[in-house]
């Protein structure tokens, strides 16, 4: 081998920036980053060098080590619009915002037409909470790239943030549109519709989501809240489906119960009761299911175990003796209506039943007491009622004078 020869051999096998560039090229990201650590070792004031290592770094998703490297790239050649950039957005990977925002800035001042010093500048000042900002960052990035389903959202998620959903609903619709895997947006869009008590426009984005559990679950829970019961138990139906969880276990359940499936709600009642005994919200609707289908003794006794979780409740009790009084059960019954009486519950309704059942226990002096207590307060409101009332008062009265 000649000297010439001799001498471009230990030449090339002294370079180890070129072996890096070249593994850089080949995706040999490890080998990259050995060769650029061995090229700062000869000259540490290489700024090249440095620059290539945060770059294979931020390949091997080494964040932390790639950000120091930029930032010595920096110190060696300030201003280096990429290092800039490219620190700015390995902070942003990291929850840094605030760190990236004077890259981005020194960045942007740099390049102001670049899409991406203003986008990313724009996502820095969103995640800071400078919402206002932000939102003129991002509309003079979509001014540069229209179609960056990215910009969109962005946009979209600074206005939501500052109340403006009404302006923020086109952008999460464009940036579904643009892009695919940016429809999940639109679920974004109806839970702030939901939030913003704006049910109608939620229902109309959810029902694009027939195979999705969670979309279904809360069209389901919607179209429960807007009374439209028989439009909401296959949703509801799919939803506990695909995911039975208890909360769709009762969301089915109420739905099948508002929508007069009484049948169908009861297994799952009985389940959901079984499984969260103290919940008295559960209990009372499986007793009211019961109630409805006219298994009295079932239903009393559900009423009863709701009453033992929340023994303040007056309508509970209330309740508790209408089931009792159906299943003929007198005396409890009375018991009940009391009980309801004394916590507040003295309505006309209450004194009805209290007279009937004082009546059928042979009480006729606290009978008479009980229905003339109800048509002083029913006034004309319960006539069927009343009528049977003012029988039942003259009838008692003749009684009582004959004594």
């Amino acid at each position: 081998m000649g000297v010439i020869a001799v001498l471009l051999f230990l030449q090339a096998a002294a370079n180890p920036g070129a072996d890096g560039t070249k593994a850089l090229d080949e995706g040999r990201y490890e080998a990259a980053a050995q060769a650029f650590t061995q090229a700062i070792a000869v000259d540490p004031a290489d700024y090249t060098a440095h620059f290539n290592l945060a770059l294979a770094y931020s390949l091997l998703h080494r964040d932390a080590e790639g950000i120091a490297e930029y930032r010595k790239t920096l110190e060696l050649k300030p201003g280096l619009y990429q290092a800039q950039l490219n620190a700015a957005i390995l902070l942003l990977q990291q929850k840094s915002p605030a760190d990236a925002l004077p890259l981005l800035q020194a960045a942007l001042a740099q390049k102001p037409a670049e899409f991406r010093p203003r986008f990313y500048l724009a996502e820095a000042q969103l995640a800071t909470g400078a919402f206002a900002p932000a939102e003129h960052s991002y509309r003079a990035a979509l001014e540069l790239d229209a179609r960056s389903a990215p910009a969109q959202l962005g946009l979209a998620h600074a206005l939501a943030q500052q109340g403006k959903l009404a302006d923020a609903a086109p952008y999460f619709r464009r940036a579904a549109e643009l892009d695919p895997n940016y429809r999940d947006a639109l679920l974004e869009l109806a839970a702030l519709y939901e939030e913003n008590k704006q049910p109608a426009d939620a229902i109309e984005i959810y029902r694009q989501f027939p195979d999705d559990p969670a979309a279904a679950e809360r069209l389901g829970l919607l179209l429960l809240d807007s009374r439209e019961y028989a439009d909401a138990v296959p949703r509801l139906e799919a939803a506990y489906a695909q995911s039975p969880t208890p909360a769709n276990r009762a969301a089915l359940a109420a739905a099948y119960v508002f929508n007069q499936q009484g049948a169908k709600a009861l297994p799952l009642l009985d389940k959901a009761v079984a499984d969260d005994p103290a919940n008295s919200a559960l209990r009372l609707m499986y007793a009211r299911a019961l109630r409805d289908l006219r298994q009295f003794p079932a239903a009393a006794r559900q009423f009863s175990e709701a009453a033992k979780l929340k023994p303040g409740d007056a309508q509970t009790w209330n309740d508790l003796g209408s089931a009792l009084y159906m299943a003929d059960d007198y005396p409890q019954a009375l018991a009940a209506f009391d009980r309801a009486r004394d916590l507040g519950l003295g309505n006309a309704g209450n004194w009805f039943l209290r007279a009937i059942i004082l009546d059928k226990m042979h009480q006729p002096k606290p009978a008479l007491e009980a229905y003339q207590q109800f048509l002083a307060l029913s006034q004309g409101k319960n006539p069927d009622q009343e009528f049977q009332a003012r029988q039942r008062v003259k009838l008692l009265q003749r009684e009582a004078g004959k004594r």
